[in-house]
């Protein structure tokens, strides 16, 4: 699973946006997004370059997040 800071990610509309668009490229991808901390977990066989793409194109810069 890769987790992304989403910062621009405030509301449930933000977070059906984000999965949609992640959804699109890869329909098998599993999504959590908690709003409170402004994440996005995905587990998809696409690439971390391809998330954040989708996510741009839907309208949310995202940074990846390392594993503590």
């Amino acid at each position: 699973m890769t987790r992304f800071h989403v910062p621009e990610m405030s509301c449930g509309h933000c977070t059906a946006a984000i999965g949609k668009a992640i959804n699109a490229a890869d329909p098998a991808a599993r999504i959590d997004c908690d709003l409170n901390a402004r994440i996005v977990s995905v587990e998809s066989a696409l690439d971390t370059a391809t998330i954040i793409l989708a996510m741009k194109e839907a309208g949310y810069d995202a940074t990846p997040v390392e594993a503590a």
